[in-house]
């Protein structure tokens, strides 16, 4: 009941890092029945083009074996020796090529669902796979009983499938069996054939069907609670608060060290309370007027202030502080589009500083 409750409480998809996590740890989504259709593709393959010329071969060996018997001398154990080597290495050249293409197959299915990877956790000792309780629960819980009911499926349709395909072979077997073995051998070919294509389509859907469940399983396993998914957040981004906090101690530090640049401005533009810009221009040094510092409302009034004690010059142009501000940025040089206006206010600051530094006449 727990287990439940527990796995309806789940309802949201796994995040990107459970993902990968699961993956690394060696839990991936694998079917089973992939590569066993993978090996029966390759016997197909095998009974197609190859098995004909075995078959002729290994049939040719047997008419010798059984028309000429007496050409095979059993009087001892070492005769009966040099027969069974002899016998077992025509059959083991029959099934070599057949063997290889069922292993290469196997292989490259699995390789396709999930490329190998070394994960430490998988070989290292655990008690629960010799505890006889996680044995009983796996063999006979909802797992094990799926499989199990998998398996009977499958047997069951491959089963009446060739039964189908095969409800004329007794008649040909027994046509077959009034021939010599060399002609007997391709009648067995071609029966075999078409029971291998049968079971070979058959797995075919078996294997599409378990890759899907297979997948969907993995993901179903691996969904989150809404719980998990934030405190997943919290790990991997950090607790919302203290992220909010930090961001606004950058933006304090960011605001404490552009008033610092105040006093070193040329002149500050204002819109008399809702905005105000310091721009800094020196000759020979800065190709455009650079923004050191902008603000909105009262951090707009604390630069006038810390501006007027230091002795920079405030201009109040309301439409050009209101547009100048949406557009610049600090640290940066203004744009073009202003650069007359603000070369105008220049021009006044060092003819005003002219001004003053003329002596008066007498």
């Amino acid at each position: 009941m727990a287990e439940s409750s527990d796995k309806d409480s789940k309802t949201e998809e796994a995040t990107e890092k459970k993902i990968r996590d699961s993956i690394d740890k060696g839990q991936t989504p694998f079917s089973k029945e992939t590569p066993l259709f993978a090996s029966f593709v390759a016997v197909l393959i095998f009974a197609m083009f190859f098995s004909y010329d075995v078959a002729m071969r290994l049939g040719g060996f047997l008419t010798i074996f059984l028309e000429r018997p007496e050409e095979w001398a059993l009087t001892n154990n070492a005769d009966a020796v040099v027969l069974y080597r002899l016998v077992s290495v025509e059959i083991g050249r029959a099934l070599l090529v057949v063997l290889a293409l069922m292993m290469a197959f196997g292989l490259a299915a699995s390789i396709m669902q999930n490329p190998p990877q070394f994960v430490a956790d998988r070989i290292a000792p655990k008690l629960s796979r010799i505890s006889l309780a996680q044995g009983w629960k796996r063999m006979f819980g909802a797992k094990g009983i799926v499989e199990f009911l998998k398996s009977v499926a499958k047997v069951s349709v491959a089963t009446a499938f060739v039964v189908f395909v095969l409800r004329n072979a007794p008649s040909r077997l027994l046509e077959g069996m009034a021939t010599n073995p060399t002609s007997f051998a391709p009648v067995l070919v071609d029966m075999a054939v078409e029971m291998l294509i049968t079971i070979t389509l058959v797995m075919a859907l078996i294997a599409v069907a378990d890759f899907i469940w297979s997948r969907y399983h993995w993901r179903a396993d691996l969904r989150m609670t809404k719980q998990e998914v934030k405190d997943e957040l919290k790990q991997t981004d950090g607790d919302p608060l203290v992220k909010s906090r930090i961001r606004s101690l950058q933006r304090d530090r960011a605001r404490s060290r552009m008033m610092a640049q105040v006093p070193t401005a040329t002149l500050v533009i204002a819109n008399p309370t809702h905005f105000a810009i310091a721009l800094r221009y020196v000759r020979n040094k800065d190709s455009a007027p650079v923004v050191v510092a902008k603000g909105q409302d009262l951090l707009a009034l604390k630069i006038r202030e810390i501006a007027t004690e230091a002795g920079v010059p405030v201009f109040e142009d309301v439409a050009l502080a209101r547009s100048m501000y949406k557009q610049v940025s600090v640290d940066s040089v203004i744009p073009q589009q202003f650069y007359q206006a603000v070369a105008e206010l220049i021009r006044a600051i060092y003819a005003s500083s002219q001004r003053k530094s003329q002596p008066r006449a007498t």
